[in-house]
């Protein structure tokens, strides 16, 4: 049973987690897209010989969205420096669409940011040692963009991210909820109060469960998770430095899992505290990666059948100071999107 597997299994059978969950694949001059019943997933595309033009990518996708927006958008945004969305944003504000960000206060003395506070949309910073660090979108109170990508030129087109367009009523209450304890009731990281109103919703058959941080105590939801797994554990982590998500990888690992995953190498020469060594040391297959930008998704892919992502590094401050969040989607046939994310991140990526 130990015998560890060197080529990628065969896509699971069993999709009873997932019925008839269809895509369609989404045209991208940069990046790769699908289309589903409820949402639409998007992944950058760094290694594309167009995306130095930094136009043409999932980026395009996204300002529809604001383009099409009708009555409100709330930004939460790490950082913003996308020209593109800086218009479309300023576009809505004018046309009588109420625009409200929140920010991490660092990032707020940007252009970008300067320029949509000049034409009148409010921008709240978290002003606190800790992050806010949400990469998210809510329009019309019933759409929900998110997942690892800052809205600038580098995390679109020269970082490994992902983005999830979501078409629920409750996702999007269960983000507009957090998004008025920052921009309404100021309160950021620690202050927050657990209040996700639709903690699990289940859209066409696939169940999904939201959480933010620290309010949720994310870990207390991802450890169980991984424990869970009966196959494998595939991860994309730019920064993983929690001893306890490690130690169950590990403990997964020598049970005979298939275990893999991707690190961003500049975090694991920066961090303290990476597991990436521990993790060579038990003869996981770990590699770093080999993007000149960063590879910055923070994914565990479960079975090949359950993906947890979001803007949640696998980290002590993404737990206890930064305002992140993070969705589990049982649905085989979004995670054998991100497999295919994967592979494309393991073969460009350093081998030890």
């Amino acid at each position: 049973a130990c015998g560890q597997i060197t080529q990628t299994p065969p896509p699971p059978t069993d999709t009873t987690q997932t019925p008839g969950t269809e895509l369609t694949p989404i045209d991208l001059s940069v990046g790769y897209g699908v289309k589903g019943p409820w949402f639409e997933l998007y992944f950058t595309d760094p290694a594309n010989p167009l995306s130095a033009q930094g136009t043409g990518g999932v980026d395009g996708p996204l300002v529809n969205a604001i383009d099409n927006a009708k009555l409100s958008i709330d930004v939460a945004a790490y950082s913003l420096s996308l020209n593109s969305v800086r218009y479309a944003l300023i576009n809505a504000h004018k046309r009588g669409v109420t625009v409200r960000m929140v920010m991490e206060s660092t990032n707020m003395d940007r252009s970008d940011p300067q320029e949509i506070i000049k034409a009148g949309i409010p921008i709240i910073g978290d002003n606190r040692p800790g992050l806010m660090h949400d990469k998210f979108m809510v329009i019309d109170k019933s759409e929900v963009w998110l997942g690892s990508m800052n809205f600038t030129d580098s995390g679109t087109y020269e970082d490994n991210n992902n983005m999830i367009h979501i078409e629920s009523t409750k996702i999007a209450e269960d983000y507009s909820v957090e998004f008025k304890e920052m921009f309404e009731d100021n309160k950021f990281g620690p202050d927050v109060v657990k209040a996700t109103p639709n903690p699990t919703v289940t859209l066409d058959g696939t169940k999904i469960n939201i959480y933010f941080s620290p309010d949720d105590g994310v870990l207390s939801a991802l450890a169980p998770l991984l424990s869970s797994a009966q196959q494998s554990i595939y991860f994309l982590a730019y920064s993983f430095t929690s001893n306890d998500l490690g130690a169950i990888v590990r403990d997964k690992a020598a049970a005979g899992l298939v275990v893999e995953g991707v690190m961003d190498a500049e975090q694991v020469k920066s961090n303290q505290g990476t597991e990436y060594d521990p993790f060579l040391q038990a003869g996981l297959k770990v590699r770093l990666d080999g993007n000149p930008g960063l590879m910055h998704h923070k994914v565990f892919i479960i079975d090949e059948k359950i993906v947890a992502f979001g803007s949640y590094n696998f980290s002590q401050s993404a737990e206890v100071n930064n305002d992140e969040n993070l969705i589990i989607v049982y649905n085989a046939a979004i995670a054998q999107q991100f497999m295919q994310e994967f592979q494309r991140v393991w073969k460009v990526a350093h081998e030890n």
